[in-house]
């Protein structure tokens, strides 16, 4: 059965994190973002999980992150990290939501945020722009595909883009 979330996805740095702080304030609910449990529960940043542990072991950690939302958690709104879509059971999680937009324009409003240094370091990837480019081609069909619905966040304000969310999606 289906739970009663709305779970954002999108690559990285597309605004996932933001668009649920502003949701949840505009809107009252609830949230999680995946990225913050699984730091918590492993006490150190994804970036040395992934240096220390290796990738394999942090897709392992998302899944039991998806394990816990499935069992735990209903009417909460979800900002997952830009790999979480590959969980087994997505789309048992909720509604899935994916944040699109062209890999220029995510690089874009990185480089060019107030805290632009602390956005990038936080994903080092993009310190490889071909490598973080290839990645967001490997992911651009796959997001689609899981998605139930896809909000194109291009050159549209925060508030619209709630508003959008809020429009096509009313569990919460």
């Amino acid at each position: 059965m289906k739970k009663n979330n709305i779970i954002l996805i999108g690559f990285m740095g597309i605004g996932k994190g933001t668009t649920a702080r502003a949701y949840a304030e505009q809107y009252k609910c609830f949230i999680i973002d995946t990225d913050d449990l699984i730091e918590s529960k492993e006490n150190q940043k994804i970036k040395n999980i992934f240096d220390k542990k290796g990738e394999k072991y942090f897709r392992e950690l998302e899944q039991e992150c998806a394990d816990w939302i499935l069992s735990s958690v209903d009417n909460t709104f979800i900002s997952c990290g830009g790999g979480f879509y590959n969980v087994n059971n997505l789309k048992e999680l909720g509604v899935v939501i994916l944040l699109d937009a062209s890999y220029d324009w995510i690089y874009k409003r990185l480089s060019t945020a107030e805290n632009s240094k602390a956005k990038l370091k936080k994903r080092p990837l993009f310190s490889e722009p071909k490598k973080a480019k290839k990645l967001y081609k490997e992911r651009e069909k796959a997001y689609k595909k899981v998605a139930d619905i896809v909000i194109n966040v291009e050159d549209k304000d925060l508030k619209s883009v709630i508003r959008e969310i809020h429009k096509k999606v009313t569990i919460i």
